[in-house]
């Protein structure tokens, strides 16, 4: 079995660029789902229908990015294995989160029944919302199988240095989202179900892409023995790491969630609003997580070949690039705020509240993009446990800041304080921890990189 493994190399600007832009333009394209659902939605006029779909959106960033691990452990393990050229290594860690997600998809679907009660429980919207949430989310849940399959072949390719490919996996993947979701919620008059189903398709559609890309890069998963699957030292190796990145995106998500749910007790209009601003926040924040990817794939890959120099210039290289772009992001969002707000919406009472919680949404982009830069770091560099540490330092700043804003009685303006003061409390904490991090894993040179996962 071979593979053309990319070479580590030295970070260079132009190499850091080279694996970011790709996926910076991939994954402008991924908020751009949310944002032509609710745009289409919202054009038939009814708040519940657009606080339903955003809804749903965040339950399913919920439950996904749950396991987004999945996408995060296999990119920096991945990255580990290229930089020591341990091709054979490159299609187990492959094979294992294939087999992974595809059952944890399958067991989200036999639950979705018990799942939806609790998630339509915690968000605390209208009847007239949670019965255009239920279809919406009985549907959708079809996908999981295909989602998280998905996130490992992303992963993987990542991890190699492939952005490119990841570009091409991801626009595929979105551009039929889109493409169905107009087709079959403005032309057949489908509505939410339509909108839903449009994804599960286009999942689908990505995973059958991605396993023949893979399969042209020489891997094949499938032909891993069941032996190297069932390796005790390398599935705890790769436990310890799952766990501790999805107990931290657990964390991130109860912070999404908590803005979610607290904005849908302020009304039908303010959830909707809120879902509006958060589109253009993902907007802004996915052109970051392209500095995050090639963060992860230059700081992997250096640790895999035990270059200290090597790990310590991507760092920085992607961190001054990730805050330069999120202090661009946040300008623009600033000055086409008002526009954006609204082509999305045509309900005047949504349009006035978006417009008055703009300059939030505008900054927390710049606020987001120190721990977007450092959780491409510390994946690559398998630092999971301190990640999942940090995040939840942030998380319980984030409950004390939401808890006096609530006292004091300020409304949907102290939840997008919290919320922005949220993203700055994980960066801070991520670059303090950095230079002790840094010192421990180079300093201990006999210990493979893969053993420190654990």
């Amino acid at each position: 079995m071979t593979h053309a493994l990319v070479s580590p190399g030295r970070p260079t600007h132009r190499r850091v660029l080279a694996l970011a832009l790709p996926m910076t333009l991939a994954n402008v394209t991924t908020p751009m789902l949310g944002f032509v659902g609710a745009a289409v939605i919202g054009r038939l006029g009814d708040a519940a229908l657009l606080g339903a779909v955003a809804l749903g959106a965040v339950i399913f960033d919920a439950i996904f990015w749950s396991f987004g691990t999945l996408r995060m452990a296999t990119a920096g393990l991945t990255a580990q294995a290229v930089g020591a050229r341990d091709s054979a290594e490159v299609d187990r860690i492959l094979a294992r989160t294939l087999a992974a997600g595809g059952l944890i998809g399958l067991v989200l679907v036999a639950l979705q029944w018990p799942l939806a009660a609790v998630a339509f429980a915690i968000s605390g919207a209208s009847e007239t919302v949670v019965a255009g949430l239920a279809v919406y989310f009985h549907t959708r849940i079809l996908s999981a199988p295909f989602v998280l399959a998905n996130y490992g072949v992303l992963g993987s390719v990542l991890g190699r240095g492939r952005t490119d490919l990841g570009l091409l996996l991801q626009v595929v993947i979105n551009l039929a989202n889109i493409g169905l979701t107009l087709v079959l919620v403005l032309g057949l008059g489908l509505g939410l179900m339509g909108a839903a189903l449009a994804t599960v398709c286009a999942e689908a559609t990505g995973l059958g892409l991605g396993l023949i890309v893979l399969a042209r890069l020489g891997s094949r998963p499938f032909r891993v023995p069941l032996r190297d699957l069932r390796d005790a030292a390398a599935l705890r190796r790769t436990l310890n790491v799952n766990i501790d990145v999805i107990l931290r995106t657990l964390a991130l998500i109860t912070g999404i969630v908590l803005f979610s749910a607290l904005g849908a007790r302020q009304g039908d209009v303010v959830l909707a609003a809120n879902s509006v601003l958060w589109n253009l926040f993902l907007i802004g924040g996915f052109f970051l997580d392209g500095f995050a990817t090639a963060a992860e794939t230059l700081c992997g890959q250096a640790v895999g070949a035990r270059d200290a120099a090597a790990f310590r210039g991507a760092a920085s290289l992607c961190l001054r690039w990730c805050l330069g772009f999120g202090l661009a992001v946040s300008l623009l969002s600033l000055a086409g705020g008002h526009g954006f707000i609204d082509f999305v919406t045509t309900s005047g009472p949504v349009r006035e509240t978006a417009r008055a919680y703009l300059l939030f949404a505008a900054l927390a982009p710049l606020a987001a993009a120190a721990p977007f830069a450092f959780d491409g770091i510390y994946i690559g560099a398998t630092w999971t446990r301190a990640m999942r540490n940090l995040m939840l330092c942030a998380l319980a700043a984030y409950g004390a800041i939401l808890a006096v804003v609530q006292v004091l009685g300020l409304g949907n303006t102290g939840l997008w304080l919290a919320f922005v003061a949220f993203l700055g409390a994980r960066g801070l904490g991520q670059a303090i921890a950095f230079p002790a991090l840094a010192r421990r894993t180079f300093a201990e040179r006999t210990v493979p990189p893969l053993e420190r996962a654990a």
